[in-house]
C-alpha cells in the first residue's frame, strides 16, 4: 500500500510515518478533488467500498481498510479501482502504482 500512494498528487494521511497502521490506510485527496466524490465512483463501478474521513477530514480523505479475512490480490483489486477512478476523474496521481505494488509484492521475501 505504500508503495502505491507514493506518488504526485494523493499521499498517505499520516504526520509520523514510523505510525502507519497495518489495518488501515488513509490518502489524502489532491486539493481542490472530493474525495467523497471519489468514494461513489469507485463503490458504483467497481463494487468497492471505500471509508471517509471523519469529521475536518471528510471529503478529503478516504481510507482502504486491510484488516480481517483478506489476501493481497485483494487489496490489488481495490488499489486498481481507486487508480481507475483517479484517472478517470483527471485526479493527479502516478499512473503505474498498482504495477508497482505488485512488483514489490513479486519481489517480497514475506
Amino acid at each position: 500500500m505504500r508503495v502505491w500512494s507514493s506518488n504526485n498528487g494523493t499521499q498517505l494521511f499520516c504526520a509520523n510515518p514510523t505510525r502507519y497502521s497495518d489495518s488501515v490506510t488513509a490518502i489524502l485527496m489532491s486539493e481542490g478533488h472530493d474525495a467523497d466524490a471519489l468514494r461513489r465512483m469507485v463503490l458504483g463501478k467497481s463494487n468497492v467500498s471505500l471509508n471517509g474521513g471523519l469529521d475536518l477530514l471528510g471529503g478529503k480523505v478516504f481510507r482502504i481498510g486491510h484488516l480481517g479475512d483478506l489476501n493481497e490480490p485483494m487489496i490489488l483489486g481495490a488499489l486498481a479501482a481507486v487508480e481507475m477512478a483517479l484517472a478517470v476523474n483527471k485526479i493527479p496521481h502516478s499512473p503505474g502504482d498498482v504495477a508497482a505494488t505488485m512488483d514489490y509484492l513479486a519481489n517480497s521475501t514475506v
